[in-house]
């Protein structure tokens, strides 16, 4: 599966998909794209999987019809906390099918310690 990263998923995540190619927003050029941009070009691009940290994407874009499943983080990105739950993540990026929508795959584990 290629997924792409947006400019707020931690890069470490890559580490957890060993069986997925991953490109992140910047490295295709497409950082600065609004999200119905970003999705365009992602599905024209034939990218299976959008990992994001944007909770209000569904909102914001009709997602009815789209080919690109979506995975979104939400809570916080930082890496000591996010890396405690790769499996996690790692599974909802599996488990995920054309045009599926995650929302709100919690990664806010306030209950940690920093």
């Amino acid at each position: 599966m290629l997924v792409l990263f947006d400019h707020g998923t931690p890069r470490g995540l890559a580490r957890a998909l060993p069986d997925h190619a991953v490109v992140t927003a910047k490295a295709r050029g497409w950082d600065r794209l609004n999200n119905g941009a970003l999705l365009k070009s992602a599905e024209e691009a034939a990218i299976d999987l959008l990992l994001t940290t944007d909770r209000r994407i569904r909102y914001q874009q009709n997602l009815t019809g789209r080919k690109i499943a979506i995975v979104v983080l939400v809570g916080t990105t930082k890496w000591s906390r996010v890396r405690l739950h790769l499996k996690r993540i790692a599974a909802a990026v599996n488990a995920a099918r054309p045009g599926s929508y995650t929302p709100k795959f919690h990664v806010d584990f306030t209950h940690y310690n920093s």
